[in-house]
């Protein structure tokens, strides 16, 4: 069956400011020594099982240029842009609909583009086992993340692994994000994996799940299935899509839906969800430290330093994360990582949107 493949582009990578802004999010941003963005890792990383003219990108009209940009290799019409954000379910249901306007019935591979994976070899291999259990009748796919620590950010999938398709086990329920001790009895139990937010699922089977689950969102789909090619494609997608249910896909239907399986992945996986992450994806130096551009240090340990061509000089200090750009510098202790957002809320409150 054909291998097609949605990478979900819109994000604004919020946690990622002050390099990541609203006109250059962090999919946009290349955080690895190759100097590759993180999207065009996404896309190459699949291409040994999608050919190009099968690779459709989600994403909303400020960043069709930049795709095009950075991916001139992915046919124009194959950026989809939705006209308002609604959340996972609709944005695979867009894709779906475009896919199967193409194709009788293809696999369809869901991807997030801000995702680093340190062995494609591994993900292939895996990535085609979620393929070969998803042209099994009508089964949907996630590939979770075999867990190394009880993290709290993260959803997670139970397993239940006396039953099994292949090399992917049955999905007994899906959990929220835990507390540190209802994680660490996860990790404990061997049961349950990450919620790593990809797929794997025939379009013919997403979409019938969506009409069993989310129906008047499947027929707005239907609706805007209808004029795909037609002069009237674009105007009908801005009409009916802004009235599409906002639900993510796990919600609206993995948590409700029969034959669902997961995979557990074991390929070096991070989903880059703050600046945290980047000192697991560059290394670090003797001292914890993780530097870059023109930097000087003195007694500093366990530091990210994020600079340019201006001499930073960090002088004591633990735990910080440090990062500069033209117009902003972000100091922020790592614990506190996730309260970036918040400066992004008081900017917005403060009308200085130059600074997003």
């Amino acid at each position: 069956m054909k291998k097609t493949a949605l990478i979900m582009a819109g994000g604004r990578g919020e946690r990622f400011w002050p390099k990541s802004r609203q006109n250059l999010p962090k999919q946009f941003l290349s955080l690895t020594n190759d100097g590759k963005t993180m999207i065009q890792l996404t896309v190459e990383r699949i291409l040994p099982l999608v050919d190009v003219e099968d690779i459709y990108i989600a994403t909303n009209t400020d960043y069709k240029e930049l795709i095009l940009e950075q991916l001139p290799e992915v046919p124009e019409q194959n950026i989809l842009c939705e006209p308002v954000g609604r959340n996972t379910a609709p944005c695979i249901g867009l894709g779906a609909i475009y896919i199967s306007s193409k194709y009788t019935d293809a696999l369809m591979m869901v991807l997030p583009s801000d995702h680093l994976i340190k062995s494609n070899d591994i993900f292939l291999k895996t990535l085609q086992q979620a393929c070969d259990v998803a042209e099994d009748n009508n089964n949907l796919v996630t590939i979770g993340i075999t867990p190394n620590y009880p993290e709290t950010g993260y959803g997670y999938i139970k397993m239940n692994k006396s039953q099994f398709c292949g090399q992917a086990f049955a999905v007994e329920r899906f959990v929220e994000k835990p507390n540190l001790a209802l994680a660490q009895n996860y990790i404990s139990s061997g049961e349950y994996l990450w919620n790593s937010g990809m797929f794997v699922w025939k379009t013919s089977s997403i979409l019938n799940n969506i009409r069993i689950h989310l129906p008047s969102t499947y027929d707005g789909l239907k609706t805007i299935q209808q004029d795909i090619g037609s002069v009237q494609e674009l105007s009908t997608l801005k009409k009916v899509f802004p009235e599409l249910d906002s639900v993510s896909i796990d919600y609206g239907v993995m948590e409700r839906a029969q034959n669902i399986y997961t995979i557990p992945g074991n390929f070096g996986w991070d989903d880059v969800g703050s600046w945290l992450a980047v000192s697991r994806i560059r290394g670090t130096d003797d001292l914890g430290n993780t530097i870059t551009g023109n930097t000087l240090t003195v007694k500093t340990r366990n530091c990210t330093i994020e600079g340019t061509d201006k001499l930073i000089a960090a002088v004591g200090v633990e735990d910080l994360i440090i990062v500069d750009t033209k117009d902003a510098t972000l100091i922020c202790a790592k614990n506190s990582a996730g309260d970036i957002k918040k400066v992004l809320e008081s900017l917005r409150f403060s009308n200085q949107t130059e600074y997003l």
